[in-house]
């Protein structure tokens, strides 16, 4: 039986209970003291209360007393654990020593499925590290397997005394990790609805994106930078079944061999220098069960194809420098602006790949082959340019829409996009006309009609004052790149140009030091 026994605030007032209650002979099993309050937890629930109020009415300054159901603590105990039990994150609460001391009901769940009961046992028999380690002055967030399941575990210090007495361990899921990962690269536009066109082609479009996504089989798009692939690659995913789970988006041409390597398929500990420890998850493992969008497939180097080819085989792989085969279920899209045939031809890209990646496939138009869909994408535009800039959307005239209309659009939408956001950063009045237009595009590096069949003028030396084939070869990179670059003024844009790949245009740039933006 437990009780809640009220008195004055005088000193020596609770001894003098616990006196009296000896006296009886009466068995405590717990005792926690307040001002004004002494709660009492009696070994025998069958006792009597009448005897109790009985006994304290001898003790003066004795106010009150009556049965309770739980001692403060053990209130507080049990509130806390309904809040753990709440959260659905499995939590480990460890001492000093990596002793299990609480775990909340979804570190119960867990356990039940692999049949442990930790709960009173050393945790690093469970887990792939040193938990010693694990306890330190300041909170980390670090992978870490549990039950053989890989997660990220944020490790916080239970500090007494400026020293660490244990620590409270959070587990997050690797999909649970993907799903947030996933809501961070979201853009606004991510369904179908979002594709905006009428012409014949994007009807066309728009049918086959709806039928592939309730296909889980592997998408390659294709189309010429600035069409819009990753709007389409989002459509195909949250037009999926899959569409509440990660989509995951990576460009194969923004990284480094070895550190696409790791993007993709993570590390395990001490894989090489630097590495992190406890290794790190690689995207195709916070994409299980959803969706990952390989962008400029072509430019993943001949090495990173083939592990590519072998993961697409049964979506089976280990982390660099890990010995544990990892399987995962997620669909593969994949896109690319080049050439694929010719790539093809040179081998520069992996036949048996693309037919892997090639299940179904999805070509963009470029919007100079669907300009009747230009007045909606303007439209568009000039709505959201407006709202950025903070001013009342204006109107467009005829002979504008004409000018726009009648443009090339080398760059394709995303060219459109930045000559609205222009004409209506640079608008002075309600309505943009025709010489707005062409302002803007007088402007853009790409404008000039004649830019993309531009001929260098490299001169011409008589044999006498020719040099051999490698200086001559540097000369005429020197100038062919200081005459394109002021047009084209970023390695990728100079790169698409010239085809080649944008790396290679980086390291000219650099060996004849020209300076230049890395993208």
């Amino acid at each position: 039986m437990r009780v809640e026994i009220k008195s004055t605030d005088r000193i020596g007032i609770s001894q003098e209970i616990l006196t009296h209650f000896s006296s009886k002979f009466w068995n405590i099993k717990s005792v926690e003291v307040f001002t004004g309050y002494t709660f009492v937890q009696f070994d025998d629930e069958q006792m009597d209360i009448d005897d109790v109020i009985k006994t304290l009415q001898e003790i003066n300054g004795f106010i009150h007393c009556k049965p309770i159901e739980l001692l403060p603590t053990e209130s507080r105990e049990k509130h806390l654990k309904t809040l753990l039990d709440r959260l659905p994150d499995p939590i480990i609460d460890i001492d000093e020593d990596g002793l299990v001391i609480e775990i909340n009901k979804a570190t119960e769940q867990l356990c039940k499925e692999e049949k442990e009961m930790i709960k009173g046992k050393l945790l690093n028999q469970y887990v792939d590290q040193n938990v010693k380690d694990l306890i330190t002055k300041q909170s980390t967030t670090l992978p870490l397997s549990f039950l053989n399941k890989p997660y990220i575990a944020e490790v916080t210090p239970v500090l007494s005394q400026y020293t660490s007495s244990g620590a409270v361990i959070t587990l997050k899921s690797l999909n649970k990790l993907g799903t947030q990962l996933s809501l961070i690269q979201a853009e606004s536009l991510n369904s179908i609805n979002d594709i905006i066109g009428r012409s014949s082609k994007m009807r066309m479009l728009i049918e086959q994106t709806l039928r592939y996504a309730a296909l889980d089989l592997p998408v390659f798009i294709s189309g010429e930078t600035g069409t819009g692939k990753e709007l389409i690659a989002r459509s195909l995913h949250y037009e999926s079944d899959k569409s509440s789970a990660p989509f995951l988006a990576v460009n194969c041409a923004s990284l480094p061999e070895h550190l696409l390597e790791s993007e993709l398929f993570g590390y395990a500990s001490g894989a090489f220098t630097g590495a992190q420890k406890g290794g790190k998850p690689g995207l195709f493992e916070m994409a299980n069960g959803g969706t990952i969008f390989l962008d400029e497939i072509a430019e993943m180097s001949t090495y990173l194809q083939a592990k590519l080819l072998r993961f697409l085989q049964d979506f089976t792989f280990r982390r660099i420098g890990g010995t544990r085969e990892i399987k995962v279920s997620v669909r593969v899209i994949s896109a690319t602006h080049q050439n694929i045939p010719s790539l093809l031809d040179k081998q520069t890209f992996r036949e048996d790949l693309f037919y892997r990646l090639n299940v179904l496939n999805l070509s963009i138009p470029p919007l100079r082959e669907r300009k009747e869909d230009i007045p909606l994408l303007v439209k568009h535009f000039i709505s959201r340019s407006s709202a950025t800039v903070e001013t009342g959307i204006p109107t467009i005239s005829e002979e504008a829409m004409n000018c726009l209309q009648t443009h090339h659009w080398q760059g394709n939408i995303r060219e459109l996009q930045n000559i609205v956001f222009r004409v209506v950063a640079n608008a002075e009045g309600n309505c943009i006309g025709a010489d707005d237009v062409k302002a803007a595009l007088s402007q853009f590096f790409r404008s000039s009609p004649d830019v993309s069949t531009q001929k260098i003028d490299v001169g011409s030396e008589t044999d006498e004052r020719l040099d051999n084939w490698e200086k001559e070869q540097e000369k005429f990179e020197r100038k062919l790149l200081n005459s394109l670059y002021p047009q084209y003024p970023t390695t990728r844009l100079l790169a698409d140009r010239l085809g080649v790949s944008h790396n290679k245009i980086a390291m000219k740039l650099r060996k004849y030091g020209i300076p230049h933006k890395p993208k």
